[in-house]
């Protein structure tokens, strides 16, 4: 049996510790919270200090940046790109490619579709269909 984590270099020399989360055996950082019920996909990246509620659903080839936060029931569609202290709400669905910049909150239940970008600090709201909300 294979060992069920491994060490990467960051850019500033620094060797990070990941293990493979055992419910879909995505990388979770040292540092990192995740629900067991939580899903993380193989290829999929959550750096320490990040948190993932239960249920979330988190896809292929996903970055999750340190100390960003996932929801209850989130689903990040694969290869999108949370950036660093976002939080995404419970129910929030963000679509493949997206990118969600540092400090960005995306609210509860809203839609992202697919290759969107959320500025850093901006705040999103969405209706079921995916159209933004007035703030």
């Amino acid at each position: 049996m294979g060992k069920n984590y491994i060490d990467i270099e960051n850019d500033r020399g620094e060797t990070l510790r990941y293990r493979k989360h055992a419910n879909g055996r995505g990388l979770i950082a040292n540092g990192a919270k995740v629900h067991p019920s939580a899903v993380v996909e193989a290829g999929a990246y959550v750096e320490p200090g990040a948190q993932i509620a239960a249920g979330a659903r988190i896809g292929r080839g996903v970055w999750i940046e340190p100390d960003a936060v996932i929801g209850p029931n989130a689903e990040i569609a694969p290869h999108a790109h949370i950036g660093p202290g976002a939080a995404i709400g419970a129910g929030a669905k963000i679509g493949v490619r997206c990118f969600v910049g540092a400090g960005a909150r995306v609210a509860s239940e809203s839609l992202i579709g697919d290759d969107e970008s959320i500025g850093d600090g901006e705040r999103v709201a969405t209706d079921r269909r995916g159209l933004r909300l007035a703030a």
